[in-house]
């Protein structure tokens, strides 16, 4: 599906995948933001449309500003697309229409260097890109699914549910767990490996019988 994205798209889906952010996050990312010697991006706004569709920078939803790390492919995909489309100083105001105005040098712009229209976007570039990757372009697929794709990738390589609810910017850990309480690895599973791997271990250090049927049977 992010090959059939038009080139300057393709690195929103590293952005979102690889670091949870939200569509109008994603959208609101500027060069600024993201700290590659440091390997942290900074979550501290995103573009938002109010009535009659006319834009605004604002925090991220709930206000909660957040870093979240930085893996070296998304780096690397970001670094590609600012080689090919560099960053755009776009002002915007600030929460309200008539709010004072913010500039920030926007890592992802339209062709005519203009900040990202979600309802735009959705119509002309997600869904024909879903459509051209045999995807079903129902609600379940729509960009906020990368957050979900991100959440389970850190469940499954074994990340607490507090580091995961900080890095997709939840205000409560108990709303990540139940959000996404079915991903996480089994316990059970969890509690077996952890006790053979300390057996496993102590008879290493023994001469005893070479299998767990002979162990049992002494």
């Amino acid at each position: 599906m992010r090959s059939e994205l038009p080139d300057r798209y393709q690195a929103l889906v590293d952005v979102a995948a690889g670091c949870g952010l939200r569509q109008g996050e994603a959208f609101g990312l500027a060069v600024e933001d993201v700290d590659f010697l440091g390997g942290v991006v900074h979550v501290v706004r995103q573009v938002k449309l109010l009535r009659l569709h006319r834009p605004v920078f604002a925090p991220p939803k709930g206000g909660k500003e957040r870093a979240v790390p930085l893996p070296e492919s998304v780096a690397f995909a970001l670094a590609k697309h600012l080689k090919r489309y560099p960053a755009v100083r776009i002002t915007l105001p600030w929460k309200t229409l008539d709010g004072p105005p913010v500039t920030a040098s926007l890592i992802f712009t339209g062709p005519m260097g203009l900040s990202l229209d979600r309802n735009r976007f959705n119509d002309r570039e997600w869904r024909p890109a879903l459509r051209a990757a045999g995807v079903e372009t129902g609600r379940d697929n729509g960009m906020h699914a990368l957050r979900h794709f991100y959440a389970s990738v850190l469940l499954d390589a074994g990340e607490s549910i507090k580091a995961v609810s900080e890095y997709l910017g939840h205000h409560d850990p108990g709303f990540t767990l139940r959000t996404y309480t079915h991903l996480m690895p089994s316990s059970g599973k969890r509690t077996r490996a952890a006790v053979d791997g300390v057996f496993t271990d102590e008879d290493s250090v023994h001469d005893g019988p070479d299998t767990a049927q002979e162990r049992l049977a002494l």
